[in-house]
This record gives structure tokens, C-alpha cells and sequence, in this order.
């Protein structure tokens, strides 16, 4: 350490003793030094202050370059979701309703509904009920009792596609990110691109590509919730 540090050995003793004397190392039986406790406290304190954003940042901005296309990341607050952070690719460019900050009602798109999915059906038929179903393209679903047949076939897929349901012409290919309870569906991760250029094939290599991203984030997500 003294000769990385550029210092006399002395000095570089005195270092370890402070940092033995803050608990940030200890002295091991063996001889030498490891990592003390103080170094345990400030992990849970990193891993408590960082966010949804911060956790998929890497991983969307990856999705994003692999893919070549937009991804956006949305979590449920009520019959509303909201789009917390968006990734674009430098290949692609695609304007789309899914803009960072915006707020959009729970019946539309495939990021919209796979959030709800997993919940109890009653409970989403509750919530469906008393939303403002809004209607942004002839493909827009608004009939509950279609809506929940959809999420019934989300959950058997795992994912959710959707196809012009909020802006003309766009494709999204969703699937859920898991907090650390059983079967709590926290967050989602689309992809969003023109449909023309997401032919069948595309479609599925995307669908396998968001689900891994969605599964990385999830054991992120495990580690810090602890």
C-alpha cells in the first residue's frame, strides 16, 4: 500500500492503523489487514439510498444499444403510470408517448397493462372500474372485462405486447420487473420501436432481449431491498 500510495512504510502503517481505529478495516489472525464491519454499514446505506432509476440506468441504456431501439421504464401509481426513465438507441429514433416524467392512464400499451397483470383480478377489476379508460387509437383497449382477459394472457406469457394502442404505428414489447415480494410486480421495461421495423422474428428476439433486461434488474433490485 505504502509503495501504491508513494509513501514511507511508516506512513503508510499509520494510514492502516486510522482506518483499523474507524472500523473501516481490522487487523486478521493470520497477519494483515481485511475489511471491517464499518465497511458492511456503509454498503446497507448505499444499498438503501439507490433507486429504481440508478439500479436499471446500465442495464436499459444497454438494452437500448443492443436492440437499436427506445426503452423506457414506467412504474404504477394508482390507475396511472408513470415513465420514469427512457433509454434511446443511437440507430433508431422514435417519438412516442412514453417521455420521461409523463403520466398516462393504465389501460393503454404494453407497458400499462403489464403492471397490473399479476395482481389480483378482482382487485384490478376494481381499479379498472373507477379509471379514466382513455382511448388513444382505434387499437386502444377501454372494455374491462378485454383488459382482463389480456392480462390473463400476460401472465401466461410472461410478457405483453402491444400495437398502436397509444401512439399510431408503435410497437411495445414489456415484461415485469419483481420486487423482493413473491409475485410483487414493482416496475416494467418496454421497448419501443416503428412497427415496420419489427417484423415477426425481430419481435421475438425482442421479447427474449426485455425479458433478461426485466430479470437482471429484478436481482438487482433483490440485492439492495435485501
Amino acid at each position: 500500500m505504502a509503495d501504491r500510495l508513494g509513501v514511507a512504510r511508516s506512513t503508510g502503517y499509520r494510514y492502516l492503523q486510522s482506518l483499523v481505529s474507524a472500523r473501516f478495516l481490522e487487523e486478521a489472525p493470520g497477519g494483515g489487514f481485511r475489511l471491517g464491519l464499518r465497511i458492511l454499514e456503509l454498503a446497507r446505506l448505499a444499498r438503501k439510498t439507490l433507486g429504481l432509476s440508478e439500479i436499471a440506468a446500465p442495464i436499459i441504456e444497454e438494452l437500448a444499444h443492443d436492440s437499436g431501439e427506445t426503452v423506457v421504464l414506467t412504474r404504477r401509481t394508482g390507475d396511472l403510470v408513470v415513465c420514469i426513465d427512457r433509454a434511446e438507441s443511437q440507430r433508431h429514433a422514435v417519438r412516442s408517448s412514453y417521455e420521461r416524467g409523463t403520466v398516462l392512464p393504465v389501460n393503454a400499451g404494453a407497458s400499462a397493462t403489464i403492471l397490473l397483470a399479476w395482481n389480483d383480478p378482482e382487485e384490478v377489476r376494481q381499479i379498472l372500474s373507477r379509471a379514466k379508460l382513455e382511448r388513444f387509437t382505434d387499437d386502444t383497449l377501454t372494455d374491462v372485462d378485454e383488459l382482463l382477459a389480456r392480462m390473463a394472457q400476460i401472465r401466461s406469457d410472461g410478457y405483453a405486447v402491444a400495437r398502436a394502442e397509444v401512439d399510431p404505428e408503435i410497437v411495445g414489447i414489456a415484461a415485469p420487473i419483481w420486487g423482493s415480494r413473491q409475485g410483487e410486480v414493482v416496475a416494467a421495461i418496454s421497448v419501443v420501436g416503428i412497427g415496420s421495423r419489427i417484423p415477426p422474428k425481430t419481435e421475438r428476439k425482442l421479447i427474449a432481449k426485455v425479458r433478461l433486461a426485466a430479470a437482471h434488474i429484478s436481482e438487482r433490485l433483490a440485492l439492495v431491498q435485501g
